[in-house]
């Protein structure tokens, strides 16, 4: 029989137990969360969700395996639906936010189907099939030097399709990016390889070679730029491009080694129940391996102790690993060991439309699923300075503050002739870490730029850079006065 998951009492259960064997207060417990006891004690009551961000503070404070709290998934879900109900197709229902929280707590399986239901219905709308991802959006092939922290699921099978990124973008955070047996495999092949980081390369050839009887290749760019690794299995012949960075082609490497030596944990890990289509099995599959290979060019105790020792200084720390910006911000977050956890970040990349190739929320943070971003998120500030790294303070309106890092990336260069893609990653965390990292340094915390989740969601209605209504609140159009923003609410008038 078929565990049910905790609900939303059973987890103020829990909690309430932890503080308890902890010797803590409410009142105690509360400062350490920064909640108010009131809260606390309508969240140990089961009258409230244990929302996503005061487990991660749990963890940190008592160094707990996640685990140990069943995933909360009618704060999830009902996040989901105020998101699904935000769309105008929903505005002539007038449904508030209790409804839709009454449904997520009450009827937790319907309130999923709605979602899903929704999704299909917007796959339909905009007249796309549901189709399988590439490799590189699915946490990337190691080309820009992903390390496999964004996932892409498959459609189900006949009645309701689903894009793939999004089953293995909940698959991972269903996981939290932590992947135990992944990190004590890539451990295990550094120890059998005898690898240094000075010599990575060479060494995981050679494991190849002499291991696993795999010769390896590098290929020039004319033979086929497109394409940058390919295993044939009946030679057993590995062959990677001229184009990748070294560190690049250590990635693909370690990739390779992944699918040779540890096919069968990444298919029993890939038959999730999240994971509904053999489409999205497969693209868990190579998230997995992406994620072996970024701990094995990023061994895990060695990372962590120098992100703490350089305040992860991300540059830093690639200079120290020889990896890229991406793939160390990748590895920052899947530093979740109990007893030996990193800041919990957050994660994002962006292209130049604005659409969101990888996402992974460590910190709390809520990411739209069916709307665009809300354009303060400081990632799409990027692009004005392409290079630097900006920084900025992020309030919510549920008072959650977040401190973000941004800047600009570019994809493997085919040669002068090509067009040169261009990306933008955002790394960020709680407020209360941020003196933790060196990017904190001269910044000013409590200066804070009003941010939402997606504009449909966010009731602020001072904000000029709306691109849609709030469902809040009703349109009002009056033909004979422009506003700033043609969605910014009008004050009255006062006086004649």
């Amino acid at each position: 029989m078929a565990t049910k998951k905790a609900t939303a009492p059973q987890l103020g259960q829990k909690l309430r137990a932890l503080r308890r064997r902890e010797g803590l207060t409410q009142q105690q417990l509360a400062e350490r969360l920064s909640i108010s006891t009131a809260y606390l004690n309508l969240i140990e009551n089961g009258r409230r969700p244990l929302p996503a961000h005061i487990l991660i503070s749990l963890a940190q404070l008592f160094q707990l395996d996640l685990t140990a709290f069943a995933a909360d998934d009618d704060a999830e879900v009902q996040a989901d639906l105020m998101e699904v109900f935000g769309d105008p197709l929903f505005d002539s229902a007038e449904l508030v936010q209790a409804d839709v929280k009454d449904l997520a707590q009450q009827q937790p399986t319907v309130a999923r189907a709605v979602v899903n239901l929704y999704r299909a219905y917007r796959q339909s709308r905009l007249g796309r099939r549901a189709g399988t991802a590439t490799g590189d959006d699915a946490g990337g092939d190691g080309s820009d030097g992903n390390d496999g922290n964004d996932g892409n699921g498959g459609a189900s099978a006949q009645a309701m399709p689903s894009v793939p990124s999004e089953e293995v973008n909940d698959f991972l955070q269903r996981h939290m990016n932590s992947f135990p047996e992944i990190e004590e495999l890539a451990e295990q092949t550094r120890r059998d390889a005898h690898v240094r980081n000075d010599e990575l390369g060479q060494g995981l050839v050679r494991f190849l070679e002499e291991k696993l009887g795999v010769s390896v290749e590098v290929a020039r760019a004319t033979k086929d730029p497109s394409t940058l690794r390919r295993y044939d299995p009946t030679q057993k012949r590995l062959v990677v491009s001229q184009l990748l960075p070294p560190r690049s082609r250590n990635f693909q490497l370690a990739h390779q080694i992944a699918l040779l030596t540890a096919h069968d944990h990444l298919e029993r890990l890939a038959h999730d129940p999240v994971l509904t289509s053999p489409e999205s099995r497969s693209l868990a599959r190579v998230a997995l391996a992406n994620a072996f290979a970024g701990a094995v060019l990023m061994p895990y105790q060695p990372f962590l102790e120098a992100a703490e020792q350089v305040r992860y200084d991300v540059e830093l720390l690639g200079h120290r690993f020889r990896t890229s910006f991406e793939q160390v911000c990748h590895r920052l977050c899947t530093l979740r060991r109990p007893g030996a956890m990193g800041v919990p970040f957050h994660f994002l990349r962006v292209d130049l439309a604005g659409n969101i190739s990888k996402r992974f929320s460590g910190s709390g943070i809520r990411f739209a699923r069916f709307a665009g971003a809300c354009p303060r998120w400081n990632v799409f500030a990027a692009f004005m300075t392409p290079g630097m790294i900006k920084t900025q303070v992020s309030e919510f309106e549920d008072g959650s503050k977040y401190f973000c890092i941004s800047t600009t990336i570019r994809r493997v260069s085919q040669g002068y002739t090509q067009r040169h893609a261009l990306h933008a990653v955002g790394l960020g965390c709680d407020v209360k870490y941020a003196k933790k990292l060196v990017y904190a340094d001269g910044v000013d915390l409590d200066h804070t730029v009003p941010t939402g989740v997606t504009c449909r969601l966010c009731s602020r209605s001072d904000c000029d850079e709306r691109a849609f209504p709030s469902h809040a609140q009703p349109l009002a159009v009056d033909e004979n006065v422009r506003a700033s923003s043609f969605y910014r609410r009008r004050l009255p008038v006062v006086g004649g």
